[in-house]
């Protein structure tokens, strides 16, 4: 239930900075909106494999997600420099 109400709650945050870069477009928020996808979709594996009771033949959606972890990690990094990088440049 655990895995559940994070995913729900990162699709609530998504939804959230989406709508912050409807009132504010300027600085770029939608830019971490979607780089928090990744991160979204890893969480739907790990919930995936254990609904299955880690099935072996699932076994790949782990891989999966410890590759789109980095992945989001990465792009999730970016989207805060980019917005740092904005902020400092709008001074």
């Amino acid at each position: 239930m655990v895995h559940i109400s994070s995913v729900l709650e990162w699709m609530a945050a998504i939804w959230f900075v989406a709508q912050l870069d409807r009132r504010c477009p300027e600085q770029g928020w939608r830019w971490l909106a979607w780089a928090m996808l990744p991160a979204l979709v890893s969480a739907m594996c790990a919930c995936t494999w254990h609904y299955f009771d880690n099935a072996v033949t699932l076994a790949w959606l782990v891989d999966l997600q410890a590759l789109l972890t980095f992945f989001g990690n990465c792009t999730l990094c970016g989207a805060a420099a980019w917005l740092w990088w904005r902020s400092q440049s709008a001074l």
